[in-house]
């Protein structure tokens, strides 16, 4: 073999290690972003289990707590109900999306019919605490009306806790709307500029109104965030967001929109679109790319 041909045979062989440690390197990013992903979605289907046993113990709370014996048979169905679908969360596999996503809309239906029965309960108690007031003005001697008034003090607080859990928001409605550079729906996605992302603040009487921070983040196939560095708490770390956006909450129902500018290249796949608020995931959707 002459010279001219080692040298052609060691070029060739020094560009195809390139070449291996190139793709080696690419498959170990996509593994640890494929693991953070998978990370996120445990921690997302804990707060969920988390969820589902508060509310199978407030349920059981309550049907101590009254003497409606109607009212308590409604609360030990929907009770079973909540530890059916726990029991149905504790089997899914946290890679499952579909089937996580199932759940988790039947935990916001759940916390709106929680919400109403704490409603209702305290509705009651208030009632009772009115009736109980007059009857001590008329009997201020009456020890046992004294007592009673104690008892319903401390359901009232024991209610004022419960009313805090069910007053987290919920976003519901999400679309995920792709727009080209003439504001028009994208159908390819190199011709992605914008992401226009548009949902609803359901109505919630019982949380406190004013400001509130919306962080809604965007994770694409790979793993990755679009975001500029912000970051928020949750769960007890920090999370990258990709908008943030501040809004008057009334209590009613509202819609808002935000847009995230693409700035980068986009790979087809699947997107996920997650919302926060208060340090809980208030909502999640998913959209999928092809070329």
């Amino acid at each position: 073999m002459d010279k001219k041909m080692k040298t052609t045979l060691g070029v060739v062989a020094a560009v195809v290690a390139l070449v291996i440690g190139f793709l080696l390197y690419t498959m170990r990013e996509q593994m640890l972003e494929s693991q953070q992903m998978l990370e996120l979605a445990e921690m997302d289907k804990r707060e969920m289990e988390n969820e589902y046993e508060q509310f199978a113990m407030q349920y059981n709370e309550m049907m101590t707590q009254i003497n409606n014996d109607s009212l308590a048979a409604q609360l030990e169905q929907e009770q079973k109900r909540t530890e059916e679908l726990l029991e149905e969360l504790r089997r899914v596999k946290s890679s499952d999306a579909a089937e996580i996503m199932r759940l988790k809309k039947e935990l916001a239906t759940l916390r709106e019919v929680l919400r109403s029965y704490v409603m209702q309960i305290d509705s009651l108690n208030r009632m009772n605490e009115a009736l109980t007031q007059e009857n001590s003005n008329l009997k201020t001697q009456n020890q046992q009306a004294q007592q009673h008034i104690s008892n319903l003090s401390s359901e009232n607080e024991s209610l004022s806790d419960k009313v805090a859990i069910a007053s987290q928001l919920d976003a519901t409605g999400i679309v995920v709307e792709a727009r080209n550079k003439k504001g028009k729906e994208a159908k390819r996605i190199k011709d992605v500029r914008k992401f226009a992302i548009s949902f609803n603040i359901s109505r919630n009487v019982t949380t406190a109104t004013g400001i509130r921070t919306i962080y809604v983040r965007i994770s694409t196939p790979t793993g990755d965030v679009l975001s500029k560095g912000g970051t928020f708490a949750y769960e007890n770390r920090q999370l990258e967001y990709s908008i943030r956006k501040d809004i008057e909450y009334t209590g009613e129902e509202q819609s808002v929109q935000v847009f995230w500018d693409v700035a980068e290249a986009l790979s087809a796949g699947n997107y996920r679109v997650d919302i926060f608020a208060d340090g809980h995931n208030i909502g999640t959707t998913s959209f999928t790319f092809n070329k």
